[in-house]
């Protein structure tokens, strides 16, 4: 039996998250290294690690779910800017073997950098939970 992704252990809530929306074959939450505020995560439920290896109705569940967060996070952070990335596969940047797409708010005076920019290594500090899940509360709240 193949270990289990973390994506799969919070899919089964065996590790918490911080839920900012899900759907039909979707679940979005921050991510705990966020690039920039508001970086959230949207994954299927479905768990393969390429996005050609969900089926035209999963891959449309998963996009119709980055549309949800973007329409979340635009409220909180008033902005219709974003960027939004998938790593497809571990020579691509992939560190969680399960289809994932970033999805960040744009502001003014962010510095735009691009997502390159922001991704020089995995911070080592430790997760700040509590202000994850105060932020996770303000954003669901609101939409």
């Amino acid at each position: 039996m193949a270990e289990r992704t973390l994506f799969e252990q919070i899919l089964s809530g065996e590790i918490p998250s911080h839920k900012i929306g899900s759907g039909e074959g979707w679940y979005a939450f921050l991510d705990i290294f966020p690039r920039r505020e508001g970086h959230t995560l949207v994954i299927p439920t479905t768990p393969v690690q390429r996005i050609a290896q969900l089926s035209k109705e999963q891959r449309s569940n998963l996009m119709t779910g980055v549309v949800e967060v973007q329409s979340r996070l635009s409220k909180h952070f008033e902005t219709t800017d974003f960027t939004v990335l998938v790593h497809d596969g571990p020579l691509a940047g992939q560190e969680v073997p399960h289809v994932h797409v970033h999805v960040l708010p744009r502001t003014i005076g962010d510095d735009g950098s691009t997502i390159a920019a922001m991704w020089p290594t995995t911070p080592s500090r430790e997760p700040d939970h509590a202000a994850l899940s105060a932020l996770a509360a303000r954003i669901t709240s609101e939409g």
